[in-house]
């Protein structure tokens, strides 16, 4: 069987390409632009190619058909009106990534299940993904096109930790506030319910769906089952970093108002300030013994040794630093001035 991913060297997409590696019956494909192949298995094929390049990219593809193809990095719905003219009629399935923070918020019920309403009033970009699932549900509908929509939330590897508030550099400015001593910003009060995912685990679901005749037609949000608070996590990654946690809380409203620059209201409005509990019943039936084994402890633990380890990963932020002290600063004034008049 032939597999074609556009991307596969993500984040997600990276450890799915390394599952499917691993499966005799599968002869994988990758379309991107080659800028991580030394980190690809041997038996992957890279096509590279810049797949905006639409008349480069039919040329390229040429007689070739799979079996699945998958769209790891379409955000807009003009990148999946592409990939219908790519790929009709020249594969059997056709999966696209798209993202559990499309599901309605504010949530009606911490219970999300696939038949959440999908509605984010707060999040470009959950927007464009709900765009781009409608328009191939559309396709569906009426011509029978093959789909599978995939819906991740907060996933994870070794190379980055999920955090609520962060700078465009990753999560080290954080760490490195941590390993300081300093305080990090938590939103609220750090008690709402969350999930993250090891990439490892989402790939486990993601190749059983692959292929999968009760896929067709159907979406699937791939999550852990573990929930914590944002105080359990980030008191997690300050234990396996040996340092205090010192949490500073800050209303979500007013990071949203004054992160704009992050896009911290459509982050923590439309996805992190919420508390969310996913029900995998629907994934677990259709991939039998789908399990996540990889606790955040565990992952947290796995991802900073990495992290430590390579220096290429501790990029520095300090707009960011900055931002944080300011944000600590302005709140740390407000509070005197109240407590003196």
């Amino acid at each position: 069987m032939k597999a074609l991913f556009i991307g596969g060297t993500g984040t997600i997409s990276m450890a799915v390409t390394r599952a499917v590696a691993q499966m005799e019956e599968w002869e994988l494909f990758l379309l991107n632009r080659g800028t991580r192949a030394e980190d690809l298995p041997e038996n992957v094929t890279t096509l590279v190619a810049d797949v905006n390049d639409e008349e480069a990219v039919s040329k390229l593809l040429e007689g070739m058909t799979f079996d699945v193809v998958c769209d790891f990095i379409g955000f807009r719905r003009e990148q999946l009106e592409r990939d219908y003219r790519l790929f009709k009629g020249k594969t059997k399935q056709f999966m696209y990534v798209s993202s559990a923070s499309a599901y309605g918020k504010p949530v009606a019920s911490p219970y999300i299940t696939e038949g959440t309403v999908l509605a984010n009033p707060y999040w470009d970009y959950s927007q464009n993904k709900i765009a781009c699932e409608d328009y191939l549900l559309d396709l569906y509908r009426k011509e029978g096109f093959p789909i599978t929509i995939i819906r991740p939330s907060h996933t994870y590897d070794d190379r980055g930790l999920p955090l609520a508030v962060r700078g465009q550099n990753g999560c080290w400015q954080v760490l490195k506030r941590m390993i300081e001593g300093k305080p990090v910003i938590l939103h609220a009060d750090g008690a709402t319910l969350w999930t993250v995912t090891h990439n490892s685990d989402f790939a486990k679901a993601f190749v059983g769906l692959m292929g999968n005749v009760h896929a067709i037609g159907e979406a699937f949000h791939i999550t852990s089952d573990e929930v914590l608070t944002w105080n359990q996590m980030y008191q997690i990654i300050a234990d396996a970093l040996q340092v205090p946690f010192k949490p500073y809380y800050v209303s979500s409203q007013f990071l949203g108002e004054v992160g704009q620059k992050w896009d911290f209201r459509g982050g923590l409005f439309g996805d992190k300030a919420c508390s969310v509990i996913f029900d995998n019943t629907k994934v677990k039936r259709a991939v039998p013994g789908f399990v996540c084994t990889t606790r955040f402890e565990q992952g947290a633990r796995k991802s900073i040794q990495h992290i430590l380890a390579h220096p290429e990963l501790q990029k520095e932020d300090p707009e960011f630093d900055a931002w944080c002290d300011k944000v600590i600063e302005a709140q740390e004034k407000a509070k005197e001035w109240f407590l003196k008049n």
